[in-house]
Parts: structure tokens; C-alpha cells; sequence
């Protein structure tokens, strides 16, 4: 009898969690470490000022995108395809134009790349997006 009774005491065996805490710590300090070098993808947009003049003025080439994703240029619809060329057509007139694309609410994103892309594409420095009345 006694034999056996030895035999179960050396047969529990105690797990020792403290190298898996110790692991667990460290890879929770490299994760956060690593977390913090890591910038996000995206565009920075610079707004106007609302206390700058307005820059739809004369000398401005204006876009503007509706709801419904119509494009309007010079108090007519325009195709988003031909935004380039009247950009460009304009542009050749005065190329220090300034160039301002104003969006509705419901405005596609893809419309919005669409214009700016043909006008960097015409020959546009810079794109402006004037900011929103606060009301």
C-alpha cells in the first residue's frame, strides 16, 4: 500500500504558467510597440478658411457635382468624360486659374476622383473644396 500512494503522489504533475505569462506579455508589448509605427493610409485635404474670399469668383474655373452625380460647368451639364478637355480649353485662356470642385450631399466619392483626376490630368496645380456654411 504504501508504494501505490507514492506512486499517486509523484503522478500529479503541477503545470507552471509563468514562462506562457511571460510570453503572453511580450508579444502584447511588441503588438502594441509595433501598433504605434504604423500610419494609415489616406489623402490630406486642405480646406479653405470660411474667412478667406469666396474662390468661385470670375477667375475661377468652378465644378459642380449634384446629388444625382451631374456634373455642371459653366451653367451647363457636362458629360464626366469632357470635364478634362473644358478644363483644359479654359486653362489655355489663363493657366494661373484657380480651379474649385463644390459637392452636394449625395455626391458620389467616384465622381468626385473622377473630376479631380482629369483635372490634374488638364493641367490643375491644385484642387480646391470649399468648406460647408456652418448654420
Amino acid at each position: 500500500m504504501r508504494k501505490r500512494k507514492r506512486i499517486a503522489d509523484s503522478d500529479e504533475a503541477e503545470i507552471d504558467l509563468t514562462p506562457m505569462l511571460d510570453v503572453v506579455f511580450i508579444m502584447l508589448i511588441f503588438f502594441i510597440v509595433v501598433a504605434s509605427f504604423i500610419k494609415e493610409a489616406g489623402i490630406e485635404v486642405n480646406r479653405p478658411d470660411n474667412s478667406k474670399s469666396d474662390p468661385s469668383d470670375a477667375t475661377s474655373i468652378v465644378v459642380t457635382i449634384t446629388g444625382d452625380d451631374q456634373v455642371w460647368m459653366e451653367n451647363r451639364r457636362i458629360d464626366v468624360r469632357s470635364v478634362r478637355a473644358n478644363i483644359a480649353r479654359l486653362l489655355a485662356s489663363d493657366p494661373e486659374q484657380s480651379f474649385t470642385v463644390k459637392t452636394e450631399r449625395g455626391a458620389s466619392a467616384s465622381t468626385l476622383i473622377e473630376v479631380g483626376d482629369a483635372a490634374r490630368e488638364a493641367g490643375v496645380t491644385s484642387v480646391n473644396w470649399p468648406a460647408e456654411e456652418k448654420k
